[in-house]
């Protein structure tokens, strides 16, 4: 009896699955898939023989990257290998638990490590920043462990607009999240993200559909400060879409279209001092 219980639950796990699955490539094939494998042809993320690590948190967008990477290795033209890989900051067990069974449940299978960045963080007077890095750090590190030689992350068409107005706001510089990157620290390693030209709505709708259980952001810090500065900036940026559909457009547009000989000065590259404009005339 048991046996014949636990038979039908997996049944219907491996149905829930593939019916996540498939809604990429066809309900969300518009909204999600195209934009993807836009991303993926447009900015060269994949070459032949890469091993990539693609890091799974337990949010909607690493489990939306996570599915949409599987999918594409059985399909792509350019021949490639996905591993998946799930850092543990410092997770609570029911959280750590959840993100098991969701990834589980979906088909994923995660290679898990356990670090203590949450706690080192937190105790820290710039604690965002020191999570991103030390997460970096430690998917580099890891990642290279299994054998590969690119790690992805979800961040979004969202998160790079966010990105532009945070820099500007609170870095007092131009900047955002470019799409492909080589590592400082990890010769021969490079950080992609496959999700550069999707919506954050449409994650959310996917993720709806389906009821897929999911992480929000587990640091206390950020749950302190009711989404911290990230959240200031997506209130912003809601508002004025009501006035202007295309605010979000027109900011990942702007990264794309700068003209040197209207601004004061530019930084060439790291480590080099900035190029004034003027001084060129």
């Amino acid at each position: 009896m048991c046996y014949d219980m636990r038979a039908q639950e997996e049944d219907m796990n491996d149905a829930w699955a593939r019916a996540v699955e498939h809604s990429i490539t066809t309900r969300f094939r518009k909204t999600i898939w195209r934009n993807f494998v836009s991303a993926m042809k447009q900015y060269r993320l994949t070459q032949p023989g890469d091993v990539i690590a693609v890091c799974v948190s337990g949010g909607k967008d690493s489990l939306l990257l996570a599915k949409c990477m599987q999918l594409l290795e059985q399909y792509s033209d350019i021949p490639f290998e996905t591993k998946f890989l799930c850092m543990d900051p410092g997770y609570s067990p029911e959280n750590r638990q959840m993100i098991l069974e969701t990834a589980a449940k979906l088909g994923i299978e995660l290679t898990m490590f356990d670090t203590d960045i949450l706690s080192i963080a937190e105790g820290t007077s710039s604690p965002c920043h020191v999570c991103a890095a030390m997460r970096r750090g430690y998917l580099y590190k890891e990642a290279r462990k299994l054998g590969c030689n690119k790690i992805a992350l979800g961040h979004h068409f969202d998160d790079v607009c966010e990105t532009v107005l945070l820099s500007m706001f609170y870095g007092g510089e131009f900047k955002t999240m470019m799409p492909r990157l080589s590592s400082d620290n990890y010769e021969g390693m490079q950080l992609i993200r496959p999700l550069y030209l999707v919506r954050e709505k449409y994650i959310l709708l996917w993720q709806a559909a389906h009821q897929i259980p999911a992480l929000t952001c587990a640091c206390a810090v950020t749950r302190r400060e009711e989404g911290g500065k990230r959240k200031e900036i997506k209130n912003l940026l809601k508002e004025l879409a009501t006035t202007n559909p295309r605010i979000m457009n027109n900011i990942f547009s702007s990264i794309q279209n700068i003209n040197l000989d209207t601004v004061l000065s530019y930084r060439p590259s790291k480590g080099e001092e900035p190029c004034s404009v003027l001084d060129a005339e």
